[in-house]
């Protein structure tokens, strides 16, 4: 649960995405605003100011990437504003795109919504973000490049294919950081090296 009600505003033009979306967060403790294209987006985040943005990116009238361009060319002060793609896009182009415009984060569908409630609050944390990591965790640098494969959906045989070393020992750098990130899975570890800046993937 969120420790005060924040406003999340989603934009989605899928109308059971959203509405199932609204009712995962409301559970969870936030205020949700819907609209479902890109201009009642825009329109609607100018009119209720809200936390975080959560938008698809292929949607009728305006797209999430137009969305995110608008709000950044309109008033700098939306540049501080979380901006979150949820989007069934999951190629590399549209996830660069979509990080070269601004956005925080990049959330595939059909969407894990326990990951995403960790990303909305590590999102909303925001200026508070090293108070989440009390002690200053250190990486080496192939743990940094295990996890980053790691974030990339690969698997340890895929990232010990790439780096060309064995499976057993991506799987001792990953276990070594998930030790040191104080995370129970390697998707936990990811999220929190990702969260905390500590990889870009």
């Amino acid at each position: 649960m969120a420790a005060t009600t924040r406003k999340i505003l989603c934009i989605e033009d899928d109308r059971e995405t959203a509405a199932l979306i609204a009712e995962e967060l409301i559970d969870r403790g936030y205020e949700v605003i819907l609209a479902h294209d890109g201009r009642e987006g825009l329109a609607a985040v100018l009119k209720t100011m809200p936390d975080l943005v959560l938008s698809d990116i292929s949607m009728p009238v305006m797209s999430g990437f137009e969305v995110l361009e608008r709000l950044t060319s309109l008033a700098p002060r939306f540049s501080k504003m979380p901006f979150i793609f949820l989007t069934a896009l999951t190629d590399r182009d549209n996830e660069l795109k979509g990080r070269q415009l601004g956005a925080d984060d990049y959330v595939s569908k059909p969407i894990d919504f326990d990951m995403l409630e960790t990303i909305i609050n590590a999102r909303l944390a925001g200026v508070a973000r090293s108070s989440l990591w009390p002690k200053a965790v250190v990486l080496n640098d192939r743990e940094v490049e295990v996890l980053t494969w790691a974030a990339r959906g690969k698997t340890s045989t895929e990232i010990a294919r790439i780096l060309g070393l064995t499976k057993r020992t991506i799987d001792f750098h990953i276990d070594n950081a998930r030790d040191k990130l104080g995370a129970a899975t390697r998707t936990e570890a990811v999220l929190k090296a990702a969260t905390g800046r500590l990889i870009e993937p």
